[in-house]
């Protein structure tokens, strides 16, 4: 069974990425703030995370910058607000496979977690 990260400091938000997730067969963890994020990579080593680049504290480009110097395998999807052209490019190049901007379609969010999880696993 796929792992799957959900990091957000927004409880709605990873309450219903979670309710979803978990609802297509996935196993799911959920964080916070970046320090949980981090302590779940090390712990669950997820196949995949999603990653909102707005997180008080530690923000998502060093969540990022860290979990890809934890665990490179891992993918990661990030989430932002319109706009944020400058810190989706940076993303890119730090390895994040995909971006959606928020609010986000459920419908892409889920087809493209179900398409990256099936390349990784062939």
């Amino acid at each position: 069974m796929e792992k799957i990260l959900i990091v957000d400091d927004q409880y709605g938000i990873r309450i219903l990425l979670n309710e979803i997730f978990q609802k297509e067969g996935y196993q799911t963890f959920q964080a916070a703030n970046g320090v949980q994020a981090l302590s779940i990579v090390k712990s669950e080593d997820p196949d995949l995370v999603i990653l909102d680049m707005k997180i008080p504290g530690m923000d998502g480009l060093e969540i990022l910058k860290r979990i890809k110097k934890m665990e490179a395998r891992a993918l990661v999807i990030i989430m932002t607000a319109y706009g944020e052209l400058d810190m989706i490019h940076e993303a890119m190049d730090l390895g994040a496979i995909t971006h959606f901007a928020k609010p986000f379609d459920i419908d892409e969010i889920k087809a493209s977690v179900k398409k990256e999880l099936a390349a990784l696993s062939q």
